[in-house]
């Protein structure tokens, strides 16, 4: 269902692909911001990006479930970081490493930003998933 590539061309990703191929036909799920807040709507780990990487990947399970979906049908994401330190987007990027996300490998971009939506808030991740055949929510 999902066929991911690596560009012979191009230098190869550590932990990613290139891209993602998706057959036509096949039901996708394009989920918004997944971002560090609780089920009262409080920021979760002010002040640290990898307490709040690990807050947003239980979120962006959450919404792939609510759609009948996981992080194994992730196809591509973009993480963005409030930091202009490589070593901070690093961090962030472990957290994903480690959930399984980036298991596919799927096609992602990590980006360093000025600000989030929340006030305190650190990190963000938007994801596209495929939601297989007779799933349910």
């Amino acid at each position: 269902m999902i066929r991911r590539v690596t560009a012979p061309g191009l230098f190869p990703p550590p932990t990613y692909s290139h891209a993602s191929v998706v057959e036509a036909g096949t039901k996708l799920a394009f989920l918004a911001g997944a971002v560090p807040l609780d089920e009262k709507g409080e920021v979760v780990g002010v002040g640290d990006p990898v307490r709040q990487a690990q807050q947003v990947v239980a979120n962006l399970r959450e919404q792939l479930r609510a759609v009948g979906s996981d992080l194994t049908h992730v196809l591509s994401t973009d993480v963005y970081v409030v930091s202009s330190e490589p070593s901070v987007l690093s961090a962030v990027w472990e957290v994903v490493e480690a959930s399984g996300l980036s298991a596919g490998p799927h096609s992602s971009t990590l980006l360093g930003v000025a600000c989030l939506g929340y006030t305190g808030q650190l990190v963000e991740i938007t994801a596209t998933a495929v939601v297989p055949e007779g799933a349910r929510p």
